[in-house]
């Protein structure tokens, strides 16, 4: 047999098994076996069962489809009849909520296994582009003098208007890669750039950047990093701090570790294991205030376990999904305040909290100018004087 006709054969035998079902025998009876109409349909009988399988509340997810059912809801052909919105939604959060392979998920709901991957891309897209504006809108000015009296008040660090860290999402190596994605952990990964507020909500995120750069890298490749450059963030004007009238107006700061650059608006660690005096206190007092980001990420994490896995997906849908879980995480927090019931406080214990340990020997190089040095010198002198607290001081 020549080469040409080896080609024809292997393309006719292709063909010839993609044609072998238009629908496999097993996906037919979804409606009589597939988990989405039995189980979940149980699931909706016990409430509490009900949100462990979702990580959202019966009220929460039919509140949720009401707002993106429109977007992801198909038209049934002559041919098959299309999978509903509420059973394309609760394929996407079953991926997010678990982290299992779209083969598991797929084999679970009696549908093809690309069907699952589709849904997931789709469904994450959308969910991010309805809930942003209402659950992550580009702060104002006034939203960022808010943030800097929340920080104050349960954070006891004046006029700061957000934390920010990385946190590197696990996915497995993408083709042709290189070494683009491979981390100093050992592992391939996107990463997750964040600024979290004082109630740890996500209120700007940047995802996708390559898992070899280091978070100061990924600061300066981000919308935020650039918009922290030129000052268009809208951040207030300078303040001065109540009951520190004679230091002058200071300015509005982000905090962060040592893998961040010091700026006049971004303040990070004294180096050292060994800082003296105002120096200590200033690390600890602003390490207390920067813990709220890693306790976002460890909330998260637990919320969502995909996190806890290794994603077998690509950058992009990896990213999709991933600011997908950040809105999420809004949503249900911002929706369970409002109806005043409990917060997952309990996950602040575990996940990425205990990060901020492993991180704090990270170093980067930079080139602080003497007005950023000066801003964190006045800061340390106020924790240590006038803003003092009784338990900064250890025996």
């Amino acid at each position: 047999m020549n080469r040409r006709a080896k080609v024809v054969a292997v393309y006719l035998l292709r063909r010839r098994r993609r044609a072998r079902y238009w629908v496999h025998p097993i996906n037919v009876a979804r409606q009589q076996h597939g988990e989405f109409h039995r189980l979940v349909m149980e699931l909706r009988l016990h409430s509490d069962l009900f949100q462990q399988y979702f990580r959202l509340s019966r009220e929460l997810f039919d509140e949720l489809l009401a707002r993106v059912g429109p977007r992801i809801a198909k038209m049934d052909t002559p041919f098959r009849k299309a999978i509903g919105p509420a059973q394309r939604l609760a394929i996407c959060l079953r991926y997010l909520a678990t982290g299992d392979s779209f083969a598991t998920i797929a084999f679970s709901y009696r549908v093809g296994h690309c069907t699952v991957g589709r849904v997931v891309r789709e469904v994450a897209a959308v969910i991010w582009d309805v809930l942003l504006p209402d659950y992550m809108p580009a702060p104002s000015t006034e939203d960022w003098r808010a943030i800097a009296e929340g920080f104050s008040q349960r954070w006891n660090f004046p006029n700061c208007v957000g934390s920010v860290d990385g946190k590197h999402v696990v996915i497995q190596a993408p083709d042709n890669s290189g070494s683009l994605y491979y981390n100093y952990k050992g592992t391939y990964s996107i990463v997750l750039l964040a600024v979290v507020d004082a109630d740890y909500l996500f209120r700007i995120v940047d995802v996708g950047g390559y898992g070899r750069t280091s978070d100061g890298g990924s600061l300066y490749a981000s919308a935020f990093g650039e918009g922290l450059r030129d000052g268009t963030l809208g951040l207030p004007e300078d303040a001065v701090i109540r009951g520190s009238e004679h230091r002058g107006p200071m300015p509005f700061v982000f905090v962060g570790d040592e893998a961040f650059p010091l700026r006049r608006n971004l303040m990070r660690p004294f180096p050292g294991s060994h800082a003296p005096g105002e120096q200590r206190v200033y690390n600890y007092r602003l390490s207390r205030a920067r813990l709220v980001v890693e306790c976002a990420f460890g909330i998260l994490s637990s919320q969502w376990r995909l996190y806890r896995r290794v994603m077998g997906v690509s950058p992009t849908t990896a990213e999709t999904c991933v600011k997908a879980t950040c809105i999420l995480h809004n949503y249900l927090r911002v929706m369970t305040l409002r109806r005043g019931q409990r917060t997952p406080e309990s996950y602040h214990q575990s996940g990425d909290a205990g990060d901020c340990l492993q991180g704090c020997s990270r170093m980067a190089a930079n080139n602080a100018t003497r007005e950023a040095l000066r801003v964190r010198a006045h800061f340390a002198s106020y924790f240590s004087e006038e803003g003092a607290v009784p338990w900064q001081v250890r025996p």
